[in-house]
């Protein structure tokens, strides 16, 4: 099995995926080898790189949400899903007000709900194609449940705001960046790491016989639990001190040489 974050990862700057990493991911998977995308994206955003490297027909699987959802693309069933418990919003919400960061939510399959409008918020609606949702007030609009919180705005209010919400969730909820400007709230326990063990032991697949790939602070869960971890020449620095492996940037075809490296 080998597993791929997507942005800075399988996808280059353009959020594209080369020509090269689809072709060689075609080759693996023809040979047997399982793909999976492990992404903090909703399943919505996956699922067009899902299709596009066609791992329905290849038993590919996604780890979406940052692992809250996991999905059999083979037979369409979700093979592991977690909500966040109720009566966190509230609190959160008051403390992105005195942060000065973007707070959003998502309902079903494609609707970003938020109050906020800035540029981080209006990235994460393009990557994935969703349609956004303005309430006038979200505490009282969401009474659905909530995979994740994302937290949105420049890197250094990020970087302020994240102890803030560590220290105030503390272990109720998963709190980490997957990306500068991004700031994630998950349930407890849930990473990536967290659901790669659960669909490897479905699978009956051992972690020696996993490689994983990635390049953010959502990532060095998974690259440490895998057999080879590989973090891109691309990736943020705690993600390569727990690496097993370095391989070429997401603008180089990285992923294609660690499988011409490791699995041919």
């Amino acid at each position: 099995m080998i597993v791929l974050d997507l942005d800075g990862t399988l996808t280059n700057s353009k959020k594209e995926v080369s020509q090269r990493n689809q072709e060689v991911l075609q080759r693996a998977m023809e040979k047997g080898i399982i793909v999976v995308l492990a992404s903090g994206r909703p399943t919505r955003g996956v699922m067009p790189i899902a299709k596009m490297l066609e791992l329905k027909k290849h038993h590919g699987c996604i780890l979406s949400f940052n692992g809250g959802r996991i999905i059999d693309l083979t037979t369409e069933e979700c093979l592991f899903q977690i909500d966040i418990p109720e009566g966190w919003l509230d609190k959160i919400y008051h403390l992105s007000r005195k942060c000065g960061i973007g707070l959003s939510t998502y309902e079903g399959v494609d609707k970003l709900v938020t109050e906020d409008d800035n540029a981080y918020i209006q990235l994460e609606l393009g990557i994935n194609q969703m349609k956004k949702i303005t309430p006038e007030s979200i505490i009282e609009y969401v009474t659905f449940p909530v995979p994740k919180y994302l937290l949105a705005g420049d890197p250094q209010s990020i970087a302020q705001a994240e102890p803030l919400f560590k220290q105030m969730l503390g272990e109720h909820l998963n709190v980490f960046r997957s990306d500068p400007h991004f700031l994630e709230i998950l349930p407890p326990k849930i990473d990536k790491a967290y659901s790669l063990k659960k669909l490897i032991e479905k699978l009956h697949i051992s972690r020696e016989e996993v490689i994983a790939c990635g390049d953010g602070y959502n990532d060095i869960s998974m690259i440490k639990f895998a057999g080879l971890g590989v973090a891109m020449e691309n990736a943020n620095d705690q993600a390569k001190a727990v690496a097993d492996y370095i391989t070429r940037s997401n603008d180089q075809d990285g992923i294609a040489h660690v499988v011409e490296q490791f699995l041919f």
